[in-house]
């Protein structure tokens, strides 16, 4: 199984200094985070061969696209028609940049809604949004993953059912899931379960931990969850992609330390072998 953790976590380095730590912490892998001062649209047009010329001499892969999100500078729920619009050339950029550093996924957030704004038509809103993002990421060859949150960061989609019936509704099947364990846990859900859940769509994974107060991103272990049977689940269903951390902002200062401490944890606790990431993951 290839570990992998997002270049969030570097958020004061650039992203070739991220790539270099990440691969002296024995990372298989670099979620790239499309903010600044990593990959944000066009910032580093110039540095692509670069970048990959050393992921490839590091063989590190980009298992994830991850994009700058919640409201600023997206909201593809959003009721302002000029808003939506730019949230959608937004996000098709960023499949762009997965193209770029060969990802073959990026995942999307599902938005928050303004105060008094109709639920219903908000998600049409959201359907309509990622319909036009998969027109464009089909084309390219990348997958679209819905990442379901918690009440703090969406009004839309916040549980692994509601994202799934949404799928179920446009029936692209390059439209999947990225499963958060920290937000499995602020809501509730069943780790394993929610694995199994997604067994047959395009699927990456999320690893952070918390206490289930709030979505803290904090190194694993640390926190309330049991990831075994997560980690179990995840063998269950034959998962061939990468087990991606996601650290949050209070390690930025100093992430070296808290990097290599979730590395330790991720070779305990998931045992499977590599595997290729040529394709977007299904059973």
């Amino acid at each position: 199984m290839i570990f992998a953790q997002s270049s969030f976590v570097y958020f004061n380095y650039n992203l070739i200094d991220a790539i270099q730590r990440l691969h002296e912490a024995g990372y298989g892998g670099i979620e790239i985070w499309g903010g600044r001062p990593h990959a944000y649209r066009g910032d580093l047009d110039d540095q692509v061969s670069l970048i990959n010329e050393l992921l490839d001499k590091y063989e590190m892969v980009v298992p994830n696209f991850v994009p700058a999100q919640f409201r600023y500078p997206s909201i593809l729920c959003s009721m302002n028609e000029a808003v939506r619009r730019d949230s959608v050339a937004y996000i098709k950029h960023a499949v762009d940049n997965a193209v770029k550093f060969r990802a073959k996924t990026v995942s999307v957030c599902p938005g928050m809604t303004l105060a008094g704004e109709d639920l219903d038509a908000c998600r049409n809103r959201l359907k309509q949004s990622l319909v036009e993002i998969l027109d464009h990421s089909a084309a390219a060859g990348v997958s679209l993953l819905i990442e379901p949150a918690h009440e703090w960061e969406t009004t839309l989609i916040p549980t692994i059912r509601d994202a799934l019936e949404l799928i179920g509704e446009i029936g692209s099947e390059n439209l999947g899931v990225l499963l958060d364990t920290g937000h499995l846990h602020v809501n509730g859900e069943d780790q394993a379960g929610a694995v199994r859940a997604c067994r047959d769509v395009p699927l990456h994974i999320h690893i952070d931990d918390n206490n289930g107060d709030s979505d803290a991103h904090m190194i694993p272990g640390k926190g309330g969850i049991d990831f075994g049977p997560f980690a179990s689940a995840l063998e269950e269903i034959n998962y061939q992609g990468a087990v991606s951390a996601e650290l949050g902002f209070q390690y930025t200062l100093k992430p070296d330390g808290p990097v290599r401490e979730t590395m330790d944890f991720l070779k305990k606790t998931f045992h499977r072998k590599a595997a290729s990431l040529s394709e977007p993951v299904t059973s």
